[in-house]
C-alpha cells in the first residue's frame, strides 16, 4: 500500500499498524491522509475483484469533522473532489463497499426522491455506515442527467437514484447517551471490523458479530482505501449540491492495526 498526505498530515507506523493524522486547522485548506492500493493504477486495473478485509480500528473522537474510514471504491471522482482523489481524472459512478463515517455537513446518497417508481424510506446520507453502492460504467440516463443539472438538481438526483444501487446501515442509529458510543460501539475504543465482498453480497462484521448484509455487490475491479480528511460533500434529497472542507479544531486520527487480506 501506498500513502498521500497534505502538508503537516502524516502516516506513523506502529507496532502492528498504522496512525493516519491530520493536524488541527480552520476550514481554509483540504487536509487528509490516504493509504491505498491502486495508486497509479487506471480504474480498469484496481486489484480487487472479491475480498475480505479485517482490521481493528479506532478514532480520536466520534464525529469527526469530514470524513474517515476503511474499504473499497472505485475511485469515482475525478481531480481532489471526494476523499483524496487523484489528480486527474475523468469522474465516473460510484461502487463501493466500505464502513464510513461521515459528519453531519455530508449527504452521501440517493435514495428517497431518487425511488419514485419503487418508494422506500432514504438511507442513511452521514453517521457510521456499512454502506455499498453499484453502478454500471454509463448508463443512457446519464446524458439528460448531465444536460439537466444546471437547471434542476433534485431531477438530476432523482435520475441517479434510478442508476445507482444503493444499501446502507448507520451504525450509530440507535444512540446512547454517552458521545460516541453507537450500538454499544464505541469508535474511539479499539474493535474489529470485517467488511467481506462477494460477486453476490457484502457483510459488515463488528466485533465478530454480523451488523449488515446487502445483496447490492459494488462492480469490480476495485482498491482497498483507508482514510481520514476534513471534506464534505453532500448532494441532499432537496436537490441542495455542496462540497468543501471543514474546520476541525483538534488534530484528527484514525488508527488501524492488524490489517488482513483474503
Amino acid at each position: 500500500m501506498k500513502s498521500r498526505t497534505t502538508p503537516n498530515a502524516s502516516v506513523e507506523k506502529t507496532g502492528n499498524g498504522y496512525l493516519l493524522k491530520i493536524p488541527a486547522g480552520d476550514s481554509s485548506a483540504y487536509r487528509f491522509v490516504q493509504m491505498d492500493d491502486y495508486f497509479g493504477l487506471p480504474r480498469r486495473r484496481f486489484p480487487h475483484h472479491s475480498l475480505t478485509l479485517s482490521l481493528r480500528a479506532r478514532t480520536s473522537a466520534f464525529p469527526l469533522p469530514g470524513t474517515w474510514g476503511f474499504g473499497l471504491w472505485n475511485d469515482p471522482f475525478g481531480m481532489s473532489l471526494g476523499f483524496g482523489g487523484r489528480r486527474w481524472q475523468f469522474p465516473t459512478l460510484p461502487n463501493a463497499a466500505w464502513f464510513f463515517g461521515a459528519s453531519k455537513e455530508n449527504y452521501l446518497s440517493f435514495t428517497g426522491e431518487g425511488r419514485v417508481e419503487t418508494p422506500r424510506p432514504p438511507l442513511p446520507g452521514n453517521g457510521f455506515l456499512a454502506q455499498t453502492f453499484r453502478s454500471p460504467k454509463f448508463h443512457p440516463l446519464l446524458i439528460p442527467a448531465g444536460l439537466v443539472l444546471p437547471f434542476s438538481a433534485k431531477t438530476t438526483r432523482r435520475m441517479l437514484g434510478r442508476i445507482i444501487q444503493e444499501d446502507g446501515l448507520d451504525i450509530a442509529e440507535h444512540r446512547e447517551q454517552t458521545p460516541g458510543v453507537h450500538n454499544g460501539v464505541d469508535v474511539t475504543q479499539w474493535h474489529s471490523y470485517q467488511l467481506e465482498w462477494s460477486p453476490k453480497r457484502v457483510v459488515w462484521q463488528v466485533d465478530k458479530v454480523q451488523v449488515f448484509e446487502s445483496p447490492i455487490s459494488p462492480n469490480p475491479p476495485l482498491g482497498l482505501v483507508i482514510w481520514i480528511d476534513n471534506q464534505y460533500a453532500a448532494f441532499t434529497p432537496e436537490g441542495k449540491i455542496g462540497f468543501g472542507v471543514l474546520e476541525n479544531p483538534e488534530p484528527a486520527w484514525l488508527e488501524i492495526a492488524d490489517l488482513k487480506l483474503a
